[in-house]
């Protein structure tokens, strides 16, 4: 079985003098070892071969066989880590509660304990005729969240 702490401190060398930032790395018990990586600017496919090649360098193909896969963390996919929050910040995500509650917003800030995003919603105004557009900022702890995600926008 491939050493997973080997695959994180080979990704962390090749990262140390990067903007990217490592988002996962997984492996199966065939021995598929995934890595998972960011930048705010998104992920070009020549620094995911670098990676590859920098991973399998501190690998021994004699003394184990493994597939490798290097790719981006992936567009519309629930964030994972505190970096994916902060690179989206200023940015509509979307976020589903444990409660099963949908909301949508405008990711206001993050943090190691919570995220808060701005709601916007119709609220009815004594006096007025309609309603208005207001918004709300609602607070999450990372444990009250099933997944938050980027909203991809195409207008």
């Amino acid at each position: 079985m491939i050493d997973k702490q080997r695959v994180i401190e080979l990704t962390q060398e090749w990262l140390a003098d990067k903007e990217y930032f490592m988002v996962d790395v997984t492996i199966s018990k065939d021995d598929k070892i995934t890595v998972e990586i960011d930048h705010a600017d998104g992920v070009w496919i020549e620094d995911c071969a670098d990676l590859s090649r920098h991973i399998e360098s501190g690998l021994s193909r004699e003394t184990e066989d493994y597939e490798l896969e290097v790719g981006s963390a992936g567009l519309g996919q629930p964030f994972k880590v505190l970096q994916q929050y902060i690179i989206h910040i200023g940015k509509e995500v979307e976020v589903l509660s444990k409660a099963g509650k949908k909301f949508k917003g405008t990711l206001l800030r993050a943090d190691e304990q919570e995220f808060v995003i701005a709601v916007s919603k119709k609220e009815k105004v004594e006096g007025s005729k309609r309603p208005r557009i207001v918004e709300e900022e609602t607070t999450f702890g990372y444990g009250d969240v099933k997944y938050t995600k980027y909203i991809i926008n195409f207008k």
